[in-house]
């Protein structure tokens, strides 16, 4: 399988500079600054955003997988993923991720759901990649 390359450019000073960050494939080409970052009211992307993309992304596709697999029927999973960056002692870090996800799902019910959405946090490739990281995810299923 290839290598998937993402790239990222920084001008200037910590809090006045800019940058982009683009994806390989074309399909991502975008500006952060240190507001985007660390404060709230910039209206463009940062890299904590893109991080939690990427882990909904993997996990909503993973647990459709592992429920088809199972013999559900799977018509849609929504996952969003509530990425926390927090100043601690030795500075700003990622300090957990809630994953909060909703299926519709026939032949299911909520307990067992639930148990999957738990095994899927375990197995996901981004959330294995994040393992360094706490995480909750909270299911529940919708009509």
């Amino acid at each position: 399988m290839p290598a998937r390359i993402a790239e990222a450019t920084w001008n200037g000073t910590l809090q006045e500079g800019n940058g982009s960050m683009k994806g390989g494939s074309g399909g991502l080409n975008t500006a952060y600054t240190f507001k985007s970052r660390f404060e709230e009211g910039e209206a463009i992307t940062n890299p904590e955003e893109l991080l939690g993309a990427a882990h909904a992304g993997c996990f909503s596709m993973a647990l459709g997988a592992r429920l088809g697999r199972a013999g559900f029927t799977v018509h849609h999973i929504h996952t969003k993923a509530h990425v926390h960056l927090e100043k601690g002692e030795s500075g700003f870090a990622i300090s957990r991720i809630d994953l909060v996800t909703e299926g519709k799902v026939d032949g299911i019910d909520a307990a067992a759901f639930a148990e999957h959405a738990e095994e899927t946090k375990k197995t996901c490739i981004v959330s294995r990649a994040l393992s360094a990281v706490p995480m909750t995810v909270s299911a529940s299923l919708v009509d």
